[in-house]
């Protein structure tokens, strides 16, 4: 699959979820049942829908934040606590087809700010689509932060004749 991926500007957003530190190997067993546990926490507080499933991974150990983009105010209980997804700039793409294969997504990411002169942080989410019972009709939107751009960039932008009066 090709993946267009883009350079934007996105807002922290809120949201509901559980901290853990896994595994890889852990991880896809891990997942579910802290998603459950989110959302068992948001039914009780009168929330059943409208709050798209996140990942936020914070870096490669993993430490990650498994919840909900949280659009509507709910009371939250237990491990659940109130967290953000990250504001800032970043790399992002959307992946079309079954959530197993949303690592081709970030693989693509990555290569295309190799190949364009981006350095992603380890700091990337998902933000999932709504439940399609067709796995070709689901959606993932993947981000991968950006460092800032600094000094490098101005440096780019300065001609060096200019700066010594011509005297090179």
């Amino acid at each position: 699959m090709g993946y267009e991926v883009a350079i934007a500007e996105v807002e922290a957003l809120p949201t509901a979820a559980i901290a853990a530190t896994t595994t890889w190997r852990q991880f896809p067993t891990v997942w579910r049942a802290l998603l459950d546990e989110v959302w068992a926490c948001l039914r009780a507080g009168g929330v059943d829908r409208g709050c798209p499933n996140v990942m936020l991974y914070l870096d490669d150990t993993p430490r990650v934040e498994i919840g909900v983009w949280l659009r509507v105010p709910c009371e939250l209980t237990g491990r659940v606590a109130h967290s953000r997804l990250p504001a800032g700039r970043v790399a992002t793409t959307i992946h079309r087809g079954p959530f197993q294969d949303v690592g081709d997504a970030h693989r693509a990411v990555v290569e295309w700010c190799a190949a364009n002169g981006e350095r992603p942080t380890n700091v990337r989410w998902e933000i999932y689509g709504p439940h399609r019972d067709e796995p070709a009709e689901l959606t993932t939107e993947v981000f991968w932060l950006l460092e800032p751009r600094g000094n490098e960039e101005m440096l780019g932008r300065i001609d060096p004749a200019a700066e010594s009066g011509g005297r090179e």
